[in-house]
């Protein structure tokens, strides 16, 4: 694995500099949805790591968030975010990042998340812990909700759907010491890696918001489950990740809202 981990960090910092060194660029927008965008700097980024990927590892299989896949029939598969924080970052707004993951026989096995910004570089491997800039991490310690310092997002079909994280949101705001909404899913599971926040959740994220976070946070020691509890995969309809000590009653939360029970 220590080729393929040093080939990762490699091609995310790279995608990451790129994109810091392009940040005040003037941007060209795309629409995928009414508030859903791309921009430019999403597919050179894109196309920076799917093309060192091909170039290295020819047979591989690609999942990307702006690229049709590509199933080679592969053990080995990449999972790729090439710029998480798309609507920071057109706005100039410094909070984003690149997420890579690698699963081998449909277990995630490596995975880099890269802040440019702060140049922070958070690598975890299966079974063999996670780091930030070589540095051993792990969760907090926090056990106490009400002392908890957590992380969400919304939705891009926030305006449409009511299923769109706003009650849980105003739920665990009743509960929680506070709540940050960053914009950017893949750096808020780094960061509960880190022990910066308690928990995070959120609603309908994609394989590649969450697949290098997951492996993050169960190896610096928290737990990572759906909204309720039950096991969490990629692709799951949310995702709670916390230290561990603060899960169950953070799932106790999200069923007092769904059944209306008052704070």
């Amino acid at each position: 694995m220590d080729e393929y981990r040093e080939f990762m960090v490699s091609v995310a910092k790279d995608a990451g500099l790129f994109l810091k060194k392009s940040l005040n660029d003037k941007h060209l927008i795309d629409y995928k949805g009414e508030i859903n965008i791309v921009t430019e700097a999403d597919r050179i980024s894109e196309e920076l790591i799917i093309s060192r990927i091909q170039r290295q590892y020819p047979h591989h299989d690609i999942l990307s968030e702006e690229s049709p896949g590509k199933d080679r029939g592969s053990d080995f598969r990449w999972i790729i975010d090439p710029l998480d924080g798309t609507t920071n970052y057109a706005h100039g707004y410094p909070v984003f990042c690149v997420s890579i993951a690698l699963e081998k026989e449909r277990e995630i096995c490596l995975a880099a998340i890269y802040n440019p910004m702060l140049d922070e570089m958070f690598v975890a491997q299966q079974g063999g812990g996670a780091f930030l800039n070589g540095r051993n991490i792990s969760v907090s310690d926090t056990a106490d909700l009400r002392r908890s310092l957590l992380a969400t997002g919304f939705p891009y079909d926030i305006r449409d759907d009511k299923n769109n994280n706003m009650n849980y949101f105003n739920g665990m705001a009743m509960c929680a010491q506070a709540i940050r909404r960053a914009g950017s899913a893949s750096l808020d599971m780094a960061y509960v890696a880190a022990g910066r926040f308690d928990g995070f959740w959120e609603l309908k994220l994609n394989p590649w918001d969450t697949a290098a976070g997951w492996l993050l946070i169960n190896e610096a020691g928290g737990t990572v489950t759906d909204l309720y509890g039950c096991p969490f995969h990629l692709e799951s309809p949310h995702v709670l990740a916390t230290n561990g000590k603060i899960h169950r009653v953070m799932i106790d939360v999200f069923n007092k809202v769904d059944s209306a029970v008052p704070f």
